[in-house]
């Protein structure tokens, strides 16, 4: 069984989507990153950077030890793998898929998060239009990326269905938020639109939303409090008595 400790954002509902699609049994371990729970002793000990999701699978292929994993991509591709789906295993097809799902993790999720992470920022921390302008113009980059490799293949690694498309659809659900037109991506338009109505898909994006907090609701207090604990997070000081 898999273990998942995981809060619905899309980083999480990358891999829900696709346990979902595989249909491979797994527990949801509730993280809740608003009150910290990604920064106790336990979930360090999965997970070091502090960063949901991660996974433990107490039944890997050839028995053993659980094994733990941290950072979605590589947690995606331990469960296609497990599974034998979604992920090509000649070279060739391997990676094609491998150099999307690091475009992902590298490009367009941290990207389009700081586009909302300066989005939602108020006037008492400053002028952000520099800000929004830089992430928003990125953002509208990678629907480009996208729309101009959908122009010619069903899916981003070609005619099949992988575990590429799977890790860039959730960061894109909030198009509009995120300034977008989707007149402007017909192609990227067909492949969202496909995607959207796969049951899992749609399985995987409501798993946890009974979690999801309204932040607008908030009192000011308790903004602050999110404020202080999750952004400009330092360095972790190491325990004593280590290999020096």
């Amino acid at each position: 069984m898999i273990d998942l400790h995981y809060w619905p954002t899309p980083n999480g509902k990358k891999v829900t989507i696709l346990l979902e699609e595989c249909g491979l049994p797994y527990r949801v371990v509730k993280c809740s990153i608003g009150q910290g729970d990604q920064f106790t002793d336990g979930f360090l000990k999965i997970s070091p950077n502090n960063r949901m999701p991660a996974m433990v699978d107490d039944e890997p292929a050839g028995g053993g030890e659980p094994i733990a994993i941290f950072e979605s991509g590589a947690i995606m591709m331990y469960i296609a793998e497990k599974a034998g789906q979604f992920y090509p295993q000649d070279i060739r097809g391997r990676y094609e898929v491998n150099q999307w799902l690091i475009w992902q993790m590298a490009n367009q999720g941290p990207k389009t998060g700081e586009l909302g992470h300066f989005t939602r920022l108020d006037d008492s921390q400053g002028d952000q239009s520099y800000a929004q302008r830089r992430f928003g113009d990125e953002v509208n980059r990678f629907y480009g990326v996208m729309n101009n490799r959908l122009y010619d293949r069903r899916y981003l690694c070609g005619d099949a269905y992988t575990i590429a498309d799977m890790i860039s659809y959730p960061w894109t659900v909030n198009w509009e938020a995120q300034g977008q037109d989707l007149g402007e991506f017909p192609y990227f338009k067909r492949w969202f639109d496909e995607l959207t109505a796969r049951p899992a898909v749609k399985a995987g994006m409501e798993v946890g939303a009974e979690f999801s907090v309204d932040y607008s609701k908030l009192t000011p207090e308790e903004t602050e409090r999110l404020r202080k604990m999750l952004y400009n997070q330092r360095a972790r000081p190491a325990p004593e008595g280590g290999l020096l």
